[in-house]
């Protein structure tokens, strides 16, 4: 941990930053003693960057060569140097929609969390409540856990449950799943902070 007593966040995302947003309220209500320093995306325009200089934090897009996916060694480099140079603690995904890999896991070992829609290790990778409602599942939920090398295989650190509702449509169950992970995810930071 930086030598300060306040836990260093670097958020990484790809969308509108709902996540961020329940993080930045957390700490402005004092609920979480963290410091966001760095939100990082790799698509240009995305509403992300602009939470994050409404929270005072240094914003970069690193647009990766590869549309989906994995991202490459240099563009993991990219992201690794600036989180760096702003002496990051925990990096979280929120809303990331791309795999790491070995630069980004040999930079921050066990310093990288993500937040994923469904209750792990069911519903792994894209459209996790759309793949519980063709499952006939009666529970979903979210899950916080670390970043390996795999799709959402990761150890799990908590998970928030979700009851699935008669009529629900992949959108109304994402809306109920985002609740919860705003909920869960400035807690499980929480965690962090109090434990270092």
């Amino acid at each position: 941990m930086s030598s300060s007593s306040i836990l260093r966040l670097g958020v990484l995302g790809s969308g509108r930053g709902s996540n961020l947003a329940a993080i930045g309220r957390a700490i402005e209500e004092s609920r979480l003693a963290a410091k966001l320093v760095a939100v990082l995306s790799d698509q240009p325009g995305a509403r992300i960057l602009d939470l994050g200089q409404q929270f005072g934090a240094r914003t970069e897009c690193i647009p990766s060569p590869t549309p989906r996916g994995r991202l490459d060694a240099q563009t993991e480099e990219k992201f690794v140097g600036v989180l760096r140079e702003e002496n990051v603690d925990l990096v979280v995904l929120a809303g990331f929609m791309r795999i790491v890999g070995p630069v980004f896991l040999a930079a921050y070992p066990r310093r990288i969390i993500n937040v994923h829609p469904s209750l792990l290790p069911k519903h792994r990778g894209s459209n996790a409540a759309a793949q519980a409602l063709a499952a006939g599942d009666t529970m979903t939920g979210c899950t916080v856990h670390y970043v390996d090398e795999g799709v959402d295989t990761g150890e799990i650190i908590a998970q928030r449950e979700v009851p699935i509702q008669p009529g629900d449509t992949a959108d109304s169950l994402q809306a109920r799943i985002q609740a919860a992970e705003h909920e869960l995810l400035p807690a499980v930071i929480a965690t962090f902070a109090r434990h270092e």
